[in-house]
């Protein structure tokens, strides 16, 4: 059972993925402790944004579902390793995938039916059915897992029900929780999980998720891509699903005219922006323009500048941020952190909200 789910690109989404890469570490823990014949009953998975937490968490849930009731060959007789393998064609796997398995629930944000609109937060009915399915006797005799994805997004009534869950763990349920940011978790919820910290991907390794989600990729974009990905596969598909390095080529070039400003090039980075096909890539776009700025103000801070993404970024950023003191820029970055939050969270026109963001790095610019 599960919420349906919003803006989830079925080619990339964490159930329908076979295979995690770069976490080794982290499959290995959890087999330490499936073999130590004491599973904690929740796991706190932690890190990035797109790094393959949730992905992981449905690795998980195959595996354990797929068991037979009573069995224990989740990661193999030896050596504890990589998670035991549910093929695509596996009962199991294509159930999980269809969000149809009886023993599997997923708590996420939902769309508010009076405003049509993706809630911004887990409300407590969603939560409460957690507590519903934990009540309910698996329907195939074995394990019973939730996944919660992501525990940071629950309100403090949805927060404080789950955790009447994970206080009262039932017999044989496994609850698998995804957070980007653990300390907007729950304390008590934090102090009663097993913490599994998941780090961001080397740049190989995020080159693999790429070529293997996105074959066709150029290979000219790879490069900056993974630059801009920071160790996160999901940010890298997000952006090369929205041509993020056209898109911040344009933005660098905008930047180069400054104090200048070039209208219709702006106009051309707004309305890329807005293009409603983007998707679930937006909210990583319309951070590129502070993405760029924390590097401008790197550079105007005299530390090492990043190797560039596009070209002339590292000299065009150094030109613009030398016009004003370090201070002064800190403030700029401040307030477009700002107006990106309130735009994407009261979901404000795209472009309006771009050339808002582009308007304020003009005028501080002059």
């Amino acid at each position: 059972m599960a919420s349906p789910a919003v803006d989830d690109d079925l080619d990339f989404a964490p159930r329908h993925t076979t295979e995690v890469i770069g976490h080794a570490s982290a499959e290995a823990e959890i087999a330490r402790a499936w073999q130590s014949g004491s599973m904690p009953h929740a796991w706190l998975l932690s890190g990035p944004r797109g790094i393959g937490k949730a992905t992981l968490s449905y690795r998980i849930a195959r595996a354990v579902l797929a068991q037979s009731p009573g069995g224990a060959a989740l990661f193999g007789p030896a050596e504890p390793g990589p998670l035991r393998d549910v093929a695509p064609d596996h009962p199991v796997f294509r159930r999980v995938a269809e969000q149809a398995h009886p023993d599997l629930c997923v708590v996420q944000t939902t769309v508010n039916p009076k405003t049509g609109r993706l809630r911004e937060e887990i409300v407590v009915e969603d939560a409460r059915a957690a507590i519903e399915f934990f009540n309910l006797t698996p329907a195939e005799g074995g394990w019973r897992v939730a996944i919660v994805d992501a525990a940071d997004e629950l309100n403090e009534e949805s927060a404080n029900s789950l955790l009447k869950v994970i206080e009262e763990p039932p017999q044989r349920g496994l609850i698998l929780l995804v957070t980007h940011r653990p300390g907007f978790v729950l304390p008590t919820i934090r102090s009663r999980c097993r913490a599994l910290r998941m780090k961001p991907l080397e740049a190989d390794d995020v080159a693999k998720v790429l070529a293997a989600k996105w074959p066709e990729l150029p290979a000219e974009d790879m490069p900056a891509l993974i630059a801009m990905a920071e160790g996160s596969p999901g940010r890298a598909i997000a952006l090369a699903q929205s041509d993020g390095v056209g898109f911040y080529r344009d933005f660098v070039r905008w930047m180069g005219n400054l104090p200048n400003v070039d209208v219709a090039l702006m106009h051309k980075v707004a309305d890329r922006l807005a293009r409603r096909e983007f998707g679930a890539g937006y909210r990583v776009l319309a951070g590129l323009p502070e993405w760029g700025l924390v590097r401008a103000v790197r550079n105007g801070a005299g530390l090492p500048p990043a190797a560039e993404v596009v070209p002339g970024e590292v000299e065009v950023f150094g030109r613009v941020v030398r016009r004003r003191n370090l201070e002064h820029w800190v403030g700029v970055w401040e307030k477009v952190s700002q107006l990106l939050a309130q735009g994407i969270a009261l979901n404000l026109d795209r472009k309006a909200l771009a050339l808002n963001v582009l308007s304020a790095l003009g005028r501080a610019a002059r």
